[in-house]
């Protein structure tokens, strides 16, 4: 179960570093602005508290909130990936 606990959390962790990535990225380019600043600070609170509470009540319950869309968007770049769909 720890090794499971451990495996869920690390793929939460590079789900948070692929936000925080765009996150500075839009920083950078002007993209992220006062006027959506908010909305970004409120994902990345969310996200960092997933991985917190995760981590503190060792629930791998909680870091499925955040591995389930992870690896849902990750089947379907398999797919387009493996099956080049034509997009017209």
């Amino acid at each position: 179960m720890n090794t499971y606990l451990w495996l869920l959390w690390s793929f939460d962790a590079l789900i948070a570093l692929v936000v925080l990535y765009f996150f500075f990225v839009g920083l950078a380019d002007g993209s992220v602005s006062l006027d959506n600043m908010l909305m970004w600070l409120l994902i990345l609170l969310g996200i960092g508290g997933i991985l917190l509470i995760g981590l503190w009540l060792r629930s791998a319950t909680i870091l499925w909130i955040l591995a389930a869309p992870g690896l849902v968007y990750l089947l379907f770049l398999l797919i387009v990936v493996i099956g080049k769909p034509r997009w017209n």
